[in-house]
């Protein structure tokens, strides 16, 4: 096999595990949520645990990365596909971290019954899936419009955060007990509006990879 031949392969090689960290992340938004839902702890450890692996798989990208710029001194395309591979396994490996915030409230509030049921957070953590699947897929494909189509489903997921933000401020008492797990809950919407902050991330970065300019989809 000659080098060129080797280095589209390690390219490939990249790209596909790249994919399949997003999928191991988008697994853990929607256990981080479910276990909170049916306050289900143990799932909830299982995917604390599940953490270390994923900090893994970002590492492993890295360096196949820096391997790939230092051994084959790619021209400017190709460096903006490396690069932007090393961002996104960042952005994958932070949204994975909110994932295992979430399943830490979850284990504060075991045994706790709900104060309101949990409507709008489940809403939002589809939205962030569906942001996460649609940026990856963009990635994978190389494409720019798919890649810009996120700036609506960020919409979305910042009008379900303020009505949370809205909602749970209503219900705050002189109970502090009361108060603490509302907080959780707000905190909960954070974790979830800063995953989806991650997603355009990296649909900008899917964008710049492809054409070379910068944007930002989240005005």
């Amino acid at each position: 096999m000659d080098s060129r031949s080797s280095y589209h392969l390690a390219l490939k090689k990249l790209k596909d595990e790249l994919m399949y960290m997003g999928s191991v992340v988008e697994e853990q938004i929607r256990n981080a949520v479910d276990s909170l839902s049916r306050q289900d702890e143990k799932k909830a450890i299982e995917l604390i645990e599940k953490d270390d692996r994923i900090d893994d798989m970002m590492l492993d990208i890295e360096d196949q990365c820096i391997r790939l710029v230092a051994l084959q001194q790619p021209m400017a395309g190709d460096l903006r596909t490396i690069s932007m591979a090393s961002k996104i396994a960042v952005d994958l490996e932070r949204i994975a971290d909110h994932a295992v915030d979430i399943a830490r409230i979850t284990k504060r509030l075991i045994g706790e019954p709900l104060v309101k049921p949990l409507e709008d957070i489940p809403r939002m953590a589809e939205y962030c899936v569906r942001m996460l699947r649609e940026c990856l897929t963009a990635y994978a494909d190389g494409n720019v419009q798919r890649a810009a189509s996120l700036a609506e489903l960020d919409d979305e997921v910042d009008r379900l955060y303020a009505k949370i933000i809205y909602d749970i401020t209503g219900l705050m008492s002189t109970d502090p007990i009361r108060n603490k797990q509302l907080i959780h809950l707000l905190m909960v919407g954070h974790y979830l509006e800063r995953v989806a902050d991650h997603t355009t991330n990296i649909a900008e970065g899917t964008i710049f990879m492809v054409t070379g300019r910068r944007s930002d989809l989240n005005q």
